[in-house]
């Protein structure tokens, strides 16, 4: 298959609203697709990269390259190439990467250029979410959709479910079964604004389980007569990082399980220490480098050779702690009263943790989905902030500005000092709207940033405050969205840097 297929089925959904129409006119490419190329077709109209990362950064990316006047990229040379960009490592990396990226680029049409210019940028946003493209496999497989969701549940892989049930149907999507030693994708949580809310949800007057929300790393643990393997989230192993984890979880009396938890780094009195220390330890392949983690576990997928996500939670839960003694175990509360509830949370929240998730007593373990059995509820942080430049969007978001550069103002001298950068959360409305009212505001540009007068007020969410040797202040926010701009409020009534730094971890 052409690359310039998959470029036109992704400018065709990105220009639908329609979802059905969305579904048709990916499962008609998935069909074109040969057995090699269909996981490489999935990842690409999903807007992701089966190397996941391959070292290839706006940097490499800004300058363009000469398109070719004839398509003749395929799917698999495509692939190839990525791989081979990907493995180049050492000295003179990044100028041999810069050469391959050319000679890809160099054959591939403009319209191929821009689908690969999004690809690698991260801005493909077409549509085709995870929910879509699934719904997309199934159409061009005619096969059950509830049946490509548990395949994918536990393969944790959608192309790989893809490839199967365009060659084998139902019978090789009913193939998947769970594996210790292959990692499932993890059950994820929605949110909601506030745990009166996350309890209505989950059902008023109902019992529910409430347990610690903490900053840390997600973890899969797979225990197989004496040896453990551990995985994040997105499914990467990384067991020979942590021997402390490891050394924990095999004092465990199990011969087999595979346990849902979180690592995290916490200081003598039991508080967590920054998410970067969590991070950068579980980073590390030298157990020195950095707080040893903790191991909190929650939930339990198999144990002792049978299989539990099937399982309501309250009985998952039991079979747990069965397994795993107190201490590495996540604390919880079962309750039906709100007030209870409430004093949880506000411990948590004392003890320096993110917030609490909700959960139905009732739900199974819905891998690799984030609905409405669990339910995370964190104090939600915000800022009023001062827009001090904004860089111009690619792919889809061509000709529009719209990475912000945002600042916290500084009373000690009248300026700003720059926090980071954010395109989360703009719509299409908002963009068109921010780019007519700050090229109003432009004092000064170069090829891709247009700086602006400090006037215009933002408000931003975000998760939290973290160091940063990026930018001048030493610190950054974590997962920062555009909530709203305050055109109400002067750029002398944004909040300070010294809010900022009251909200940074010691």
């Amino acid at each position: 298959m052409l690359l310039v297929r998959i470029a036109e089925v992704s400018r065709a959904v990105g220009a639908t609203s329609a979802r059905l129409a969305k579904i048709d006119l990916l499962a008609d490419a998935l069909r074109e697709a040969g057995p090699l190329e269909v996981p490489i077709a999935v990842a690409y109209l999903s807007g992701e990269l089966p190397q996941r990362q391959i070292g290839v950064g706006w940097a490499v990316l800004r300058d363009g390259f000469p398109a070719a006047a004839v398509p003749t990229l395929t799917l698999g040379e495509v692939d190839a190439a990525f791989s081979a960009i990907g493995a180049v490592a050492g000295k003179g990396s990044a100028a041999a990467r810069r050469v391959l990226v050319g000679e890809l680029f160099g054959r591939a049409t403009a319209a191929e250029q821009q689908f690969l210019f999004g690809l690698l940028s991260g801005e493909l946003r077409q549509g085709a979410l995870e929910g879509v493209m699934t719904d997309a496999v199934a159409r061009a497989a005619s096969v059950p959709v509830a049946a490509v969701r548990r395949a994918m549940m536990l393969r944790g892989s959608l192309g790989a479910v893809a490839a199967a049930a365009l060659a084998g149907g139902t019978p090789a999507l009913q193939a998947f079964g769970l594996e210790v030693g292959r990692p499932v994708r993890p059950m994820l949580a929605a949110s909601a604004t506030s745990l009166s809310e996350a309890l209505e949800k989950i059902g008023p007057g109902v019992q529910a389980a409430v347990e610690w929300k903490l900053d840390g790393i997600r973890i899969q643990a797979h225990l197989a007569d004496g040896s453990v393997r551990l995985f994040t989230r997105t499914l990467d192993e990384i067991t020979g990082r942590l021997p402390e984890v490891v050394a924990a979880l095999a004092k465990l009396p199990v011969r087999a399980a595979v346990l849902d938890g979180e690592l995290i780094a916490l200081r003598g009195d039991g508080r967590p220490l920054p998410f970067q220390d969590t991070s950068a330890r579980a980073a590390s392949a030298d157990a020195a480098d950095g707080p040893p983690l903790s191991v909190f576990l929650f939930d339990a997928l198999h144990l002792e050779g049978a299989d539990l996500i099937d399982l309501p939670d309250w009985k998952r839960h039991a079979e747990l702690a069965w397994a795993v003694p107190p201490e590495l175990l996540m604390p919880r509360l079962v309750t039906d009263s709100v007030p209870q509830a409430a004093g949880f949370f506000a411990d948590a929240i004392s003890r320096g943790h993110e917030g609490v998730v909700v959960k139905s007593l009732d739900t199974p373990y819905a891998a690799g989905r984030r609905g409405a059995g669990w339910i995370k509820v964190k104090p939600r942080h915000t800022l009023d902030l001062v827009v001090l430049a904004v860089e111009w969007g690619h792919g889809r978001r061509r000709g529009w500005l719209s990475n912000l550069h945002l600042g916290a103002r500084d009373p000690a001298t009248g300026g700003f000092v720059m926090l980071g950068k954010t395109f989360k959360g703009l719509t299409d409305e908002l963009l068109a709207w921010q780019t007519s009212r700050l090229l109003a505001l432009e004092s000064r540009r170069d090829a891709y940033t247009v700086y602006v007068r400090p006037e215009l007020v933002v408000e931003i969410a975000f998760d939290g405050v973290q160091r940063s040797p990026r930018y001048p202040g030493g610190l950054a926010l974590r997962f920062a969205r555009v909530l709203r701009y305050r055109e109400d409020k002067s750029a002398a009534e944004a909040d300070t840097i010294d809010m900022v730094r009251a909200l940074a971890p010691g």
